[in-house]
């Protein structure tokens, strides 16, 4: 079951000048930057209240981000869910009949293990199913 939206992401082609934009924008520093390198992004976070964002760059030139961020530019990238199980949920999604990207769940940033559904299967919107590692 999903709990509730754990994140949007947003693809950026500069993280200092992201960095900067969201902070005046939420009025809020952000809270966390992180490197995902099985992913080939850099991730910055921010919250206010129970509302995350999280900004992604990419590290290399061959990354989703790098890719996305050639084909669409900036802007939201994906909306990430909250679950409590996410194995749980790869099988109920997979009933339901939608296409996961990755089936296995990876280690994400921010502490998560997620997994990706395909664009094709969800009206063209990316989503990301994530779990706290604990």
């Amino acid at each position: 079951m999903v709990n509730k939206i754990e994140h949007i992401g947003i693809a950026v082609k500069n993280m200092d000048d992201a960095n900067v934009l969201f902070e005046k924008l939420l009025g809020v520093p952000s809270y966390k930057e992180e490197t995902v390198e099985s992913e080939g992004v850099l991730t910055s976070f921010f919250q206010t209240g129970t509302n995350k964002i999280e900004l992604l760059m990419a590290t290399n030139p061959e990354s989703p981000i790098a890719k996305f961020l050639e084909k669409k530019g900036e802007g939201i990238h994906h909306i990430a869910f909250d679950v409590e199980d996410i194995h749980a949920e790869i099988s109920r999604l997979k009933n339901e009949g939608f296409v996961l990207i990755n089936e296995v769940p990876k280690k994400g940033a921010d502490n998560k293990l997620v997994v990706f559904l395909h664009p094709k299967n969800t009206n063209s919107v990316l989503v990301e199913l994530c779990q706290e590692i604990k």
